[in-house]
C-alpha cells in the first residue's frame, strides 16, 4: 500500500483551522500596530495587508463552504489566559506582546466572526497545539484530516502544521489563503513547509468539495 498525503477530504473525518486572523495582527487598529505612524506601518506591513484584501474573501469562501457541508470550522486566536499576560510563554514575553484576556485585539475579525458554537482556542504560544488542547478536542471530534489557513504564514501556521503531521493528522494547507509580510517569506514557507503537507489553492480545494 502506497502511503501519500494527497488524500481528498472525508467531510465526517475533517476540519477548517484559521490560525490568528484576529484584530491583533489583522486589523490597522489592532495592537500590533498602535505605536506605528502610517509610515511605518506601510514600510513594515504594506504587502501583508495588501495580499490581505485577496486572502480574507478567500478565508470567506472557504468558511461558507464548510459550514454549507457541516464540516468543523475552527479559530485560533492569540489570547493570554490573564490580563497581564502573565502565563504567556517565554517566546511572546520575549517578543514583548500580550493579548490580554478578553480584548477586543483576541478577537476574530469581523469579516469571518464565528458563529454558532463554532470553537475558538485562545493561545499563549506560537503553535496551538502546545499552548490549548485542541489535539484533545480533534480527537473526540473524530477529526483526521485538518484544512490549515491564516497567519503567518512562516510562524505560526508551519507551527501548526509541524505539529498536527507529528501527531498524526492529515493537514491540508490553503496557500492563497495564508498570509506573512513579505513576499519571500511566504514563497521560502511554502516551499519549505511542502514535505509536511497538502498544498492547495482556494478554488481546488472548494472544487473537491463540490466534487469537481
Amino acid at each position: 500500500m502506497t502511503m501519500t498525503r494527497e488524500i481528498p477530504l472525508t467531510p465526517a473525518q475533517s476540519a477548517l483551522l484559521f490560525i490568528d486572523v484576529q484584530n491583533f495582527a489583522a486589523h490597522r487598529d489592532g495592537g500590533e500596530f498602535t505605536a506605528l505612524t502610517d509610515a511605518q506601518f506601510q514600510k513594515k506591513y504594506g504587502w501583508l495587508f495588501e495580499r490581505l484584501e485577496h486572502v480574507i474573501p478567500r478565508m470567506q469562501a472557504l468558511q461558507a463552504a464548510f459550514r454549507a457541508k457541516q464540516i468543523e470550522v475552527m479559530y485560533t486566536t492569540i489570547e493570554s489566559l490573564t490580563l497581564d499576560g502573565r502565563d504567556r510563554s517565554l517566546d511572546y514575553k520575549i517578543t514583548g506582546f500580550n493579548v490580554a484576556k478578553g480584548s477586543w485585539d483576541g478577537k476574530v475579525i469581523d469579516q469571518i466572526a464565528p458563529v454558532g458554537d463554532e470553537i475558538v482556542f485562545p493561545k499563549s504560544s506560537s503553535s496551538v497545539f502546545v499552548s490549548t488542547h485542541i489535539d484533545y478536542v480533534l480527537r473526540n471530534l473524530g477529526v483526521k484530516q485538518l484544512v490549515i489557513c491564516g497567519l503567518l504564514t512562516d510562524q505560526c501556521v508551519e507551527g501548526a502544521i509541524r505539529d498536527a503531521c507529528d501527531l498524526g493528522y492529515l493537514v491540508t494547507q490553503v496557500t492563497d489563503a495564508c498570509a506573512t509580510e513579505t513576499q519571500a517569506r511566504q514563497d521560502n514557507s511554502l516551499s519549505t513547509i511542502k514535505g509536511y503537507c497538502r498544498q492547495v489553492t482556494t478554488q481546488e480545494l472548494l472544487d473537491e468539495l463540490e466534487g469537481k
